[in-house]
């Protein structure tokens, strides 16, 4: 028992929307700048989700002034104020890597049925 972490439930956020791979986000991040705070919003592609639980994290990729720019966002972490689904999207892949080498309207993803 001493090797493991035990890790509460009481970290979890209940109000994580539901989005998968594919799908276009808006993510507010709550930025800290000296003894002020601020919300800043990044909209892109859900290229990746990874682990579970606590620890769960979504990398998230759009290109701004022709330079692709990734991150990576814990789900249940206090600066991640709340993800917005603006696009759902059909793939099937687990992982998006392959959209880095894409540029244009290749990079694209099929929208979803409703």
């Amino acid at each position: 028992m001493d090797g493991l972490k035990i890790i509460s439930n009481s970290s979890l956020k209940e109000n994580v929307p539901e989005f998968s791979i594919g799908d276009t986000v808006r993510v507010s991040v709550r930025i800290q700048e000296g003894d002020k705070s601020r919300i800043q919003a990044f909209e892109g592609t859900v290229i990746a989700r990874k682990h579970g639980g606590v620890s769960e994290t979504f990398t998230v990729r759009r290109v701004a002034h022709g330079c692709g720019c990734e991150r990576v966002f814990p789900l249940h972490s206090p600066v991640v104020e709340k993800v917005e689904v603006v696009r759902k999207a059909t793939v099937r892949r687990a992982k998006l890597y392959y959209l880095r080498d894409r540029v244009g309207k290749a990079a694209k993803t099929k929208d979803a049925l409703r």
